[in-house]
């Protein structure tokens, strides 16, 4: 029984995430293109969770979360392509969005789960992978993580209204081209710096590192703004719902899931190392600036 503790609570706490990412999919499409009576938002609402509740199955069996981030790009892909076909046909907005989220979570997806797999597990499920109605609550978590991040890429492909290129879109596209290189570079320095035996046991404070504790995901919360703004001149009505976009990466990646639980682990691995700690005093959480000479 042990391995059901807290079994109500996951449960409760999956209806309810259930009921608000629903409701929030069929006001934010209710204004957007219809496929037999339902908002493509919605419908790709329906989509997330089927993908995430179907992995998470075989997942929960095989007390495993090695596919865990991969079905989070499967189900970006999987809703970019159900809005495509039902909205289509697409302006040039619309394809640009398309594009640069299936760009996006294709590098992301493929690089998180390289990096399980020569992992060989991750820490956060250590808690939980053996216990499935708390596992259930990941895997319904990142459907609304989809939903939510994707809103003003969404609102765009499934607006009912097309606007021809204007300085919203070209301003947009260089702030997301902006996110998506910092996103990838600090990536990139970071996974070089771990494969230098020099390296072994040490924390990174180099290359963008050093401007910021947490550059990927400065790039991460700066490239869906960027997508926000593209969006701006096709929303109306209910489909402002999307700008919730990158507030929520934001208050995603800072109050919830990201700096607190890698700070932690950071704390204990180096919190009596002095060069840590002055790294700490010196470099900025999250918006970058030059490191101090």
């Amino acid at each position: 029984m042990a391995s059901y503790k807290h079994a109500p609570r996951s449960i409760i706490t999956v209806v309810i995430v259930t009921i608000i990412a629903l409701a929030f999919g069929w006001f934010a499409g209710s204004a957007g293109t219809q496929w037999n009576g339902l908002p493509v938002y919605f419908i790709c609402t329906l989509i997330a969770f089927l993908v995430n509740w179907g992995v998470f199955i075989p997942s929960a069996i095989a007390k495993s979360e090695r596919f865990f981030d991969l079905v989070g790009a499967i189900t970006y892909l999987s809703m970019l392509a159900a809005a495509c076909i039902l909205s289509a046909p697409l302006d040039p907005r619309s394809v640009v969005v398309a594009a640069m989220v299936a760009i996006w979570c294709t590098r992301l997806g493929t690089f998180l789960f390289k990096r399980i797999s020569d992992a060989g597990d991750d820490k956060r499920f250590d808690k939980i992978r053996g216990n499935p109605p708390r596992f259930l609550v990941a895997w319904t978590l990142q459907a609304l993580w989809c939903i939510l991040t994707a809103a003003a890429a969404l609102a765009v492909i499934t607006s009912t209204e097309r606007v021809a290129l204007d300085w919203f879109f070209w301003i947009g596209g260089l702030i997301w081209l902006f996110g998506f290189a910092f996103e990838v570079i600090a990536d990139r320095q970071k996974s070089a710096f771990k494969k230098d035996p020099a390296n072994e046991g040490d924390f990174i404070d180099c290359g963008l590192w050093a401007w910021s504790q947490h550059p990927n995901y400065f790039g991460e919360i700066v490239l869906w703004a960027g997508i926000l703004v593209m969006a701006i001149p096709v929303l109306s009505g209910w489909s402002w719902l999307a700008v919730i976009s990158p507030f929520f990466v934001a208050f995603l990646l800072t109050k919830v899931s990201g700096i607190p639980m890698l700070d932690e682990a950071a704390e204990k691995r180096w919190g009596d190392d002095p060069a840590y700690q002055a790294y700490r005093k010196n470099t900025p959480v999250l918006i970058p600036r030059p490191p101090k000479s």
